[in-house]
Formats: structure tokens, sequence, C-alpha cells
């Protein structure tokens, strides 16, 4: 239908005078209601080549002039400012931007329901394809016209959900995954999910309601996961403890666990790693190898007696320093007794009681009593075998226990100390703080804790994803009582894990059981300028090259300003809530080139719920209201007066 003709045509507006026996904002077309009358409603109009160029009011005024002549018949008052979006082609077909324009006076008619059809590539619900697309919700600028989105188009690239507190964020990713969740299941493998919920708000969206049987079908697995909880707390509020066992850790996610810096911390912790893991053996290794870890400790011993001994001091000096040292080792032994029993059965405790006998000064001299002493001892040393303990190290994920990290700790800081380097215990003070902070605080009982039957990682994600690998699984994992340095590392490790899972798959495998991350809170552990010491953010990884394995994240953050460039530039769907911070707007408009001013003026005025789409998954930007999730998420604001006055109005 007709309702005017365009009068001026710039680059990226046109004047449109509005017939003047059309009143109102609305026509009637068969029954259907359409709006043009509002901003950001969508009307359309011809080129010569017959395409329709699809357009967006942006203005809405009265003119002061006035046609007498009334020719083409234009004599209404009202105008239109248009802007220009894309076109639909001969082929049916929407591409965004014009490329021909429009001559003056070319008719200007409404957009109608089959018009969007065609820009919006709407996917008919049907049995057969009824899983090809999710309802996001209502559009803004089409009154009442439902909003669906291609399932394919939003999950197979990153995505990214931006918005202030309060905006609708959390609201949107439950309504998302309810939909995807309720819809029936026909073949044996399904979505695999992930929500690191840092606020604890999503469990209340996925959790069944009162006296409801049924909430998703029996093909759908929900986990509720936490750590740190006691059984009671467990069995009340219905989570399942969530463990992710230290040894699991790189030594990157030590490093910035720690707040190792790479000059000197990060290599003394690679050291300490390393003898951690050969003391592990000395303890749990069967008699054969155990010797062979023995006779590697007998060698430091020795090698630090001689790096003691070979100091340019006085007699008294050095064996007072080397008695010392003999003594914190024979303490370090002492403090477990599996391992101070291996030492006594294989004599080395003995040759230490005997070195420790040799540290005696007559009249300022020792006169060779304790270097004979180490010579004797050192003749029992197998080099060789010292030399395959050395080359052996430990591999990312492989096995030891947290228990010996403060003893190799003290045995790696009397090496420096042997060597005249006085200053690393200085240097150290940070990390040995932080590791008795993980030796000791209740905070860190889920890193400590091993779940039965992990050994490495694969064991591990088979703990994470359980038995139920035919079904449709959604983990929830609730961080929101860990420490910001916690929950960097938690996310770390889980995401590594299952990346470096996923780049193991090859040919038509990388396709199956694809991975989603749900990254709640994204900007506390995926920082522009990152504080913490992880050489290379995991999730930089993952955005570049998470999609040739099947893994995609999607990202919520109320401070885009402070996430990783890297990251939200690889997302290619956007559902931005209301920002009305002017850094953040910058940032955004900074990142994606194709954000214009016009976008900004929606986001800032948009109220909670509702959100501009852009991206992939929808042919041209949208301003929807989201639909509302059922359960919603725990997120809601306090009414202040209800818990001052308990009035309600």
């Amino acid at each position: 239908m007709k309702i005017g003709k365009i009068i001026s045509i710039n680059f990226n507006q046109f004047k449109v005078k509005i017939f003047s026996e059309i009143t109102g904002g609305s026509v009637n077309i068969n029954g259907e209601i359409y709006y043009f009358g509002n901003i950001g409603s969508y009307l359309k109009t011809v080129n010569a080549i017959g395409e329709n160029i699809i357009c967006e009011v942006v203005s809405i005024f009265d003119s002061d002039l006035y046609n007498e002549q009334k020719a083409f018949n234009i004599d209404g008052h009202r105008e239109l400012m248009l802007k220009p979006i894309g076109t639909i082609d001969t082929n049916q077909k929407f591409s965004l931007g014009v490329g021909i324009y429009p001559s003056l006076y070319s008719d200007v008619n409404i957009v109608k329901n089959d018009d969007m059809e065609k820009i919006l590539r709407t996917v008919q619900n049907s049995d057969n394809n009824i899983h090809k697309s999710f309802d996001l919700g209502i559009s803004k600028n089409l009154i009442n016209y439902p909003i669906s989105i291609s399932i394919d188009d939003f999950f197979n690239i990153h995505s990214a959900v931006l918005g202030n507190s309060g905006s609708g964020k959390s609201n949107t990713i439950a309504h998302i995954l309810q939909t995807i969740l309720k819809k029936e299941q026909n073949s044996a493998l399904g979505s695999r999910i992930i929500i690191f919920d840092v606020n604890g708000e999503y469990k209340k969206a996925f959790s069944p309601k009162e006296k409801e049987e049924e909430f998703f079908d029996s093909k759908v697995k929900i986990k509720f996961l936490k750590p740190n909880m006691s059984t009671q707390q467990l069995n009340d509020e219905g989570y399942e403890s969530f463990l992710m066992p230290h040894f699991l850790m790189s030594l990157d996610e030590w490093s910035a666990f720690l707040l190792a810096t790479d000059a000197t911390q990060r290599p003394f912790w690679d050291n300490v790693l390393q003898e951690t893991y050969r003391f592990y053996k000395i303890a749990t290794a069967k008699d054969e190898e155990s010797k062979i870890f023995i006779n590697y400790l007998r060698h430091k011993l020795c090698e630090l007696l001689y790096s003691i001994l070979s100091q340019a001091d006085t007699d008294t000096s050095r064996i007072t320093t080397a008695g010392a040292s003999i003594l914190k080792i024979k303490r370090i032994i002492d403090s477990d007794m599996i391992l101070k029993q291996r030492c006594e059965e294989e004599g080395l405790y003995r040759d230490i009681n005997n070195l420790s006998s040799k540290c005696t000064i007559n009249y300022g001299e020792n006169k060779n009593q304790l270097s004979n002493e180490v010579q004797t001892v050192s003749k029992k040393i197998d080099l060789e075998s010292v030399q395959n303990v050395l080359d052996k190290r430990i591999q990312n994920g492989e096995f030891f226990d947290y228990k010996f990290l403060k003893i190799s700790a003290e045995i790696t800081l009397l090496e420096e100390d042997a060597r005249g380097n006085r200053q690393m215990r200085g240097y150290t003070a940070t990390m040995m703080t932080r590791l008795d902070y993980f030796l000791d605080n209740p905070d860190c009982d889920f890193m400590r804790n091993i779940p039965s039957g992990v050994t490495n990682p694969t064991t591990y994600l088979n703990y994470i994803w359980g038995k139920d690998v035919d079904k449709r699984q959604l983990i929830i994992l609730d961080t929101s009582e860990l420490g910001i340095d916690i929950l960097e590392t938690l996310t770390s490790v889980v995401s590594r894990l299952i990346f470096s899972q996923r780049k193991e798959l090859i040919g038509d495998e990388r396709r199956k059981n694809p991975v989603h991350l749900i990254l709640d809170e994204a900007h506390r552990y995926i920082k522009k300028d990152y504080k913490y010491l992880l050489r290379e953010n995991i999730f930089e990884r993952i955005a570049r090259e998470g999609r040739k394995y099947s893994l995609y994240l999607l990202i919520s953050s109320q401070r885009p300003s402070e996430l990783s460039e890297t990251v939200l530039s690889q997302c290619s769907n956007f559902i931005i809530h209301r920002i009305q911070n002017e850094v953040d707007m910058r940032y955004i408009n900074a990142v994606l080139p194709y954000f214009s001013d016009d976008f900004v003026n929606k986001i800032k005025q948009s109220i909670p719920g509702e959100a501009l789409i852009f991206g992939n998954c929808v042919s041209m930007p949208l301003h929807i209201t989201i639909n509302k999730s059922n359960p919603e998420p725990n997120s809601k604001n306090c009414i202040i007066s209800d818990e001052w006055f308990g009035v309600k109005i």
C-alpha cells in the first residue's frame, strides 16, 4: 500500500511526503494493522531496476511548506525522514546496503509481514524445521512482529550479550537456553553447555517449578555445581560438589594464581613443580623406582653441600651454613612420615645424620671432616640414574600430591641460598604467602580435593560431563562465592581442558557434540588490560580458534570496555541492552566497525528487557523486546520500599 512519495534524496536519508488521505500512524491491509508513524518503523520504495529498498523511519515532522499545485497527490503536510537499510533484489534476497538509489517522487509503501519474512529469512515452524530457529522476542520497529533467530547462525559462532546491570542480560540468556532445551530431541546427541555463573543467578531459571513434574524432557540433563559447599548445604540447596584438582593447573595458571613474575618467580615455581613431582614419586613409587628417586635426593643433598663448601669464606661460616641446611633438609624429610620411612630404608636418613655429625668446628677449623663425608656419601650416587630423573619432567595434567609443594619450595630455596643467591627468599615472599593460602585456606578446598577416579585431564572431563553422554547437557557452575583470583584460575583451567580435548579431534569428529561456554560477567576474567599474569588468556585463544573445533563462547558483560579486544572482536552476534556509560559505548563503537550513532541512541534509550541485536544471526539490526524467561533467573532488583516499610503499592 502506498502512503507517500520521496521528495528529497541524500546519500543516507530520504525525505517522504505523506499523502493527505493517510491519517494517523497506521493502516489496515487485509485485516492486518501496520504501523508506520513511529520512529524505527519500516517502509520501502523501489529503484530503477525493480529492487525494493527497505528504510527505517528516523524522523517525523510537519512541513511548513505547502504544494498548492498538489502535484503527484502530495498535498499533505506530514513528512518522514527515512534511513535506507538494505535491498531486496529481484531474486527476493535481502542484503544490507543500497547500490542503486530510488528516483525523485518514487512511491513509498508499507513493509508487510511477507516482506519481513524475506528480510529476516524467517523459518516457518513446522514438524520438519522446528529445530532450525528459536523465538527471541517482539520487534520494536514493526510493532507486535515476532522475531525468530536461526539456531545455526546464532550458535555456530561466538556471541556477546552486553548491557548495564539490570538491563536484562540474564533474562536473555535464560530465555534462549530454556527455549532451546525445551525443543524435542530426535537424535542421541545434543547440546553441551557450561555456564560460569558468577552471580549465582541461573539455578532458579532452570529448576523445576513447585509441584510441576516435567520442566524439560527426559533427554535433558541439568547439573548445578558449586565449590566448597558442606554436605548440609549440598542437600538443602540442590547443588552437587564441584572439584578442580590442583594437578590440572598449567605453569601459566599456577603463576597467575601465585602472582608470580616472569623474571625470577616463574622459573623458580617451575623448579618447585618438578621437585614436587619427584618427591611424590619417592613417597608413592614402587621399590625399584623409589630407590631411583632416593638416589636423586642424595645427589641433591651432596650438590647443596658442595655449593656451600666451595664458597670463599671461613670454615666457621661454611660449616655453620652447611649444618643449618642439613638440619632443614632433615626437618623437611621428618615432615612426611612416608618420605622419612623411604629415606630410612635406603640409608639416606643415616647419611644425613653422619653429615650432621661432621659439622663441628675446633679452633675455627673443620679440617675437611664434612668435605670428606660428603665425598663418602656421593660415592653411593648413581649419576646415570640421576640424569634419568632430571630428564623426566612432569607433564601438564600429570598427577602429583600438593602436600609436597611446601617441601619442594623449601629445598629449592636452600639450593638458591647455597649458590649465594640470598635475595631469592625476598623475591619469592609473595609467592610463598600465596602458597600458604592455597595449602591452608578453606576457599581452596575444591582445588586440593580430588574426585574419585580422576587422575588426568580425560578422566576429569568425564567427571564434569558425567555418564549421560546421550542427553543434552547444561552445567551451571556457581562461582558466586569465589574470590577473583580463584575465579580466574577456575575458568581458565576448565576452559583450557575442554579446548585441549576438542583440539585432539580429527575430521568429522570435530563437528560432533559441540560445546558452548557461557561466560557470565566475563569482564572479570577476560580483561582488556589484565593484571593477572596469564601469558595467554585461554579465552582469547578459544575466540580465535575455537570455531574450528566446535567450541563456542557466549559472553555476557556489563563492562565491555574492560573486556579483551581480541575476544570481543571475534564475536559475530551481538545482543546489546541498555548501556549508558560513555566509556563502554565508545569502546563498542571502536571495536565494531559497522556500529553507528543510530545504534548508540537506541541502546541508550532502551528500557530493561529491550535490546539491539545485530550480526550473523539477523540480516539487519533489530530493536526488540526480549521474551521473558520462565522461570526467571534470580536477578531482580530489591524493592526498597517493601523491605523498609512492608507496604506494597
